[in-house]
Parts: C-alpha cells; structure tokens; sequence
C-alpha cells in the first residue's frame, strides 16, 4: 500500500497541493497526510463533512442528488472533491463518503465506500472508486485512508 510519506513526497516533487473532504474517516485522511515532515507545502487543509447536509452547504454537492441518492454514492464523493478542491483553492480534491460500520446505513452494508477525486486531466474533472472493505469500524476507516492515498498516488503517476 502507498504511504503518506510518498504521497506528500510525490506531491512536493510535483509542486502539486492537495485538500480533502470527508465524512466516514472524519479528518483521519488529512490527520495521516499531516503526520508527514514537509506535508504544509502541499496539503491546503481539510473539511470534515460528517452531517449529510453539510455536504450541500459547506462542499457545494447537488441538494437534489443527496436527496435522491444519500451521501453514499460515486457522484456525491465526486462533487465533495470538487467542493474541497475549489474551496481549499487545490490542485487535487479527495473525497471519503461511505459506512464505515458497524451495521448497514443508506442501504448499504458497512465496508461500503466511496473515494471521490478531482483534478485537472480527469474525465469532467472528477473521477470515483467504489470499495467493499471489511472488518470493524477502525479497520474500514483505515483501509480508506490507505485506499485513498493509493488512489492520489496513482493520479500523481
């Protein structure tokens, strides 16, 4: 798995910032990509989206859409990286929305989660992954951050 110390290495290499937006890893992204020496040359900051209607109202996601869909969606991850990516002034937006557990929520069975990413070079500026991780509530939180640094990692290639 991609460290965060490549990842902050690869976007200082690069000259290239990033923001995140999250909900389910509430600030743990951000909190993993800080722990990095040198990390305040390339990571703007964080926005922690835990409440469903802050994702509308503080990231710019689609009210409708949320909505329709719930925060748990590829769209919603995309829109909350754009938010963060535009309102934290990025090169690069990631995004965490998901459940990480112990039960199900919005329908869907916890370990399921949504990586958003935003940045310039991606189909309509925005991409997302969806994951089926497992174990407790730790562990999935954990495993996304990891996924989303290899995700960042990969757009960084």
């Amino acid at each position: 798995m991609t460290s965060a110390e490549q990842v902050v290495s690869a976007l200082i290499e690069r000259r290239t910032t990033v923001a995140t937006a999250e909900s389910l890893t509430g600030g743990l992204l951000c909190a993993t990509l800080v722990d990095v020496p040198g990390a305040s040359a390339v990571v703007r900051g964080g926005i922690v989206a835990y409440a469903t209607e802050l994702k509308a109202s503080v990231l710019g996601v689609d009210a409708d859409a949320l909505a329709r869909t719930g925060p748990v969606d590829g769209l919603v991850a995309e829109q909350m990286a754009r938010g963060a990516r535009r309102g934290l002034g990025a090169d690069v937006g990631v995004a965490t929305t998901g459940v990480a557990g112990p039960g199900p929520a919005d329908g869907f069975p916890a370990g399921t989660v949504f990586l958003g990413l935003a940045a310039d070079g991606l189909p309509e500026g925005a991409v997302h992954v969806r994951l089926a991780l497992s174990g407790d509530r730790a562990a999935i939180r954990r495993a996304t951050v990891d996924h989303a640094l290899a995700e960042v990692a990969r757009l960084l290639r």
